[in-house]
């Protein structure tokens, strides 16, 4: 077991990220590192986004707070409180607030095997 208080969890900058904060709750790079995936938390600014690429890994993002804007090869959606949204590997996917409030979304990713 594993408690991490919010105090202590670490900021990371991942790539195609603009106007956002995220921070890694539990998972890679941690001291008693979960094995299969990473819980994050990212907060996005007014304008902030996501570049529309593939994901890496397979991803489940929850909207925490906020309206955000998800484009994927299917069209776009926008998500509220509580939606959520799972992306296998190879996905297409992009998020963006176009809203005047920020907004949060909670993200596990699967560790990259290997």
């Amino acid at each position: 077991m594993r408690i991490n208080p919010l105090e202590n969890v670490t900021e990371y900058k991942p790539a195609g990220h603009y106007d956002m904060r995220c921070y890694r709750l539990q998972g890679k790079g941690d001291e008693g590192e979960c094995v299969d995936f990473t819980l994050g938390l990212s907060y996005f600014l007014p304008g902030a986004y996501t570049d529309y690429n593939a994901a890496g890994v397979e991803l489940t993002y929850c909207v925490t707070e906020g309206e955000l804007t998800l484009r994927t090869e299917e069209g776009v959606r926008k998500m509220h409180k509580y939606d959520t949204v799972h992306f296998n590997i190879g996905d297409l996917r992009s998020m963006t607030n176009e809203s005047k409030e920020p907004a949060a979304m909670l993200v596990i990713a699967g560790n990259p095997k290997g």
